[in-house]
């Protein structure tokens, strides 16, 4: 099976593409369940012929092993708040399928069947937010998915809500019948946090290279010196990130003519005549410091979808299944650690991203800093029409709040289930939060990149000619959802556009 990348994800769940498993897989899964069945007859196996939890002390009668896994689903179906929708929901089937396919959880090949029916059919499963604590798993979260794989409650299916049994029906499937460990094997992983943060981190590196496009840009309208983003610069700081930040500045501007270079200063003899330079010297920081800005929020990413991947590929649960060696391994591998502490890195790093863009909006907001447009980029009668400002309290306001939001998730650990989980990983909040912080993102650098926008139409005809032909590309790409600004019109349904096209866009 092949190993379940970020862009294979992004083929997934962005792009509709069917899950396969191929006869290896499938080998394994039926290997690993048919041992599991003959070792556990006449041995003790948590979650086979235990109680759960800090019950596991308590043997179960073999006439109610069946009784067990279905009381284990209907039990944990707590969840409560607002469902995960659309390729969210679907984002935790895909995660708790390729956890399966590895062949080490001893579950029937009956689990993996209907979460690929479920997946391929677009049968999204209806899992509410609220109730996970991440250490034995998303139990909360991924126990509503297997209510749905039993053929309990609602899915969603084609935008309508319906029951989970007429969904099956449609398509000729039935409910899930349990067996062996599948309840516990369903709900004893960390996939729902894992499928959440595969997007997050698909959406966020989509949110740092509109963040770099809008930099670049502002520089290049800015008539900002290149050497900030130079090679000779960068390459003395040797953090990877800096350096490529700095080399895709480069591209960006390639065959922009409005860049000034360094050498144009050294070599005018009246700037040593000159008491005040006219245009500055040296570019605000949130011009010059890009690279240094942006370098630590890339590696951060870069390193968070190394984790995801390994996560994505890895078996979250327990116990761990080995027919190889005869045994049965009982651990924690469902702890969510991992993933949690990387979407609390992640959630501080956007919300930084955030506050770049802000910081951008604001200086080409204001005639006073960037000493070339017109206040609040106003093509109008200054006083009678107002031009961006408006705009600008919406993105101020939201970089506010995730900049509360960025506080960390994975140190609210609260010991619970009787003590026996005394040490949490809230990584599905962690990753929820996440969530938030994202989509606050995107309207920040809407409203950012539509000013920008504006900007560019406030330059005049021979400057706008010297623009490089990627600045280009995407101006003329937001200018199919907003138009240029003149008298005041209401906007908040404009940068909504701008929201869905940007969110879906890659550069």
């Amino acid at each position: 099976m092949k190993k379940l990348t970020l862009s294979l994800v992004e083929e997934y769940l962005c792009q509709n593409k069917k899950f396969e498993i191929d006869e290896s897989c499938r080998t394994k899964l039926k290997l690993s369940f048919n041992f599991l069945e003959k070792f556990s007859q006449d041995k003790i196996i948590y979650g086979i012929n235990t109680g759960f939890g800090p019950m596991v002390q308590i043997r179960i009668e073999k006439e109610d092993l069946n009784n067990l896994q279905y009381n284990l689903i209907r039990s944990h179906s707590t969840g409560v708040g607002k469902t995960l929708k659309g390729k969210y929901a679907k984002s935790v089937v895909l995660a708790r399928l390729n956890n399966f396919v590895q062949g080490n959880s001893g579950i029937s090949s009956g689990v993996v069947n209907q979460l690929q029916t479920f997946f391929n059919n677009n049968i999204l499963p209806e899992i509410p937010e609220h109730g996970g604590v991440g250490a034995s798993g998303d139990l909360v979260q991924l126990a509503h998915l297997g209510l749905n794989l039993i053929g309990e409650g609602k899915v969603t299916v084609d935008g309508k809500l319906m029951d989970t049994k007429e969904a099956l029906k449609n398509i000729g499937a039935e409910p899930l019948k349990l067996k062996l460990r599948d309840g516990l094997g369903i709900i004893n992983g960390t996939s729902c946090m894992t499928g959440i943060s595969s997007l997050n981190l698909i959406y966020g590196k989509r949110l740092f290279n509109l963040a770099l496009a809008a930099s670049s840009i502002l520089n290049e309208i800015n008539d900002a010196y290149d050497d900030s983003f130079s090679k000779e610069l960068n390459e003395v700081k040797l953090h990877k990130g800096q350096n490529e930040v700095a080399a895709q500045m480069r591209d960006f501007l390639s065959d922009s003519t409005l860049i000034r270079k360094r050498q144009e200063l050294f070599n005018d003899s009246s700037a040593l005549t000159t008491t005040k330079f006219k245009k500055k010297i040296q570019e605000y920081y949130s011009l010059r410091c890009i690279p240094q800005i942006l370098g630590p929020i890339l590696d951060t990413l870069n390193y968070a979808q190394e984790v995801i991947e390994n996560e994505l590929n890895s078996t979250s649960d327990n116990p761990i299944i080995n027919p190889e060696e005869n045994n049965v391994f009982h651990g924690g591998n469902f702890h969510g650690d991992y993933v949690s502490l990387e979407m609390d890195k992640v959630k501080i790093v956007i919300t930084k991203l955030t506050m770049l863009m802000e910081r951008q909006l604001n200086y080409l907001l204001s005639d006073r800093l960037n000493k070339k447009f017109p206040p609040f980029l106003n093509a109008a009668k200054l006083g009678l029409n107002f031009g961006y400002q408006g705009l600008q309290f919406t993105a101020t306001s939201t970089t506010a709040e995730n900049q509360t939001l960025s506080n960390p998730m994975s140190i609210h650990s609260i010991s619970n289930n009787n003590d026996n989980q005394d040490v949490v990983s809230m990584g599905t909040n962690s990753a929820l939060i996440t969530k938030t912080v994202i989509e606050n993102s995107f309207q920040v650098i809407s409203i950012h990149i539509m000013a920008i926008c504006q900007a560019i139409d406030l330059l005049t005809s021979e400057e706008k000619e010297r623009l490089s032909s990627k600045t280009l590309k995407l101006y003329n790409l937001v200018r199919t959802k907003v138009d240029f600004l003149t008298t005041d019109r209401v906007m908040s349904g404009e940068i909504t556009a701008v929201v869905e096209l940007l969110k879906e866009t890659t550069l």
